[in-house]
């Protein structure tokens, strides 16, 4: 009898699900394959030892979550600071995927949601659109440079000679 508890020897319902798609080549499996692997619950990626004992897990998931929190930090200072800050966020939420099922669903929507904007991005409409308003953007910034640069030379707008 499986009561689920030793998930490691058993393969999961999405692990199956997945076989059974593979082997049928219909898009109608694969989409249920899909909703099946969804639908199981998160498995902690803790090792087995550890897993065992309650407190041992217990600290793991501290440890886990405070680690996450620092990656996530650290990526929060480099969106002001030189520095992958984005990079860093998507990997500290990655780290808390590993043990926290909310983390993995909110991962899980942050793909789905990078994957849709770069299709969006790629579309041909969208991409001339955002080369035409990139262009008009340098046109006025230029111009803007331009007479700034006609009206005033290269001074700077204020004096450092009086201080």
């Amino acid at each position: 009898m499986n009561t689920g508890s030793d998930r490691g020897t058993h393969g999961s319902a999405a692990e199956d699900a997945t076989t059974e798609a593979a082997a049928g080549s219909t898009a109608e499996a694969a989409a249920e394959a899909a909703e099946a692997a969804e639908e199981t619950p998160h498995v902690s990626k803790a090792p087995a030892f550890i897993k065992r004992n309650r407190s041992l897990h217990l600290s793991w998931q501290v440890g886990v979550f405070i680690v996450g929190l620092a990656v996530i930090g650290a990526g929060i200072a480099m969106l002001v600071l030189p520095g992958p800050g984005w990079v860093a966020i998507f990997a500290g939420l990655a780290i808390w995927a590993t043990e926290f099922a909310w983390a993995h669903l909110v991962l899980r929507w942050t793909k789905r949601k990078v994957t849709e904007a770069a299709q969006k991005a790629l579309d041909p409409k969208v991409r001339r659109r955002n080369i035409i308003l990139t262009s008009v953007g340098l046109v006025i910034a230029g111009a803007l440079i331009g007479f700034y640069l006609w009206k005033y030379g290269l001074v700077l707008p204020w004096s450092l000679k009086d201080q």
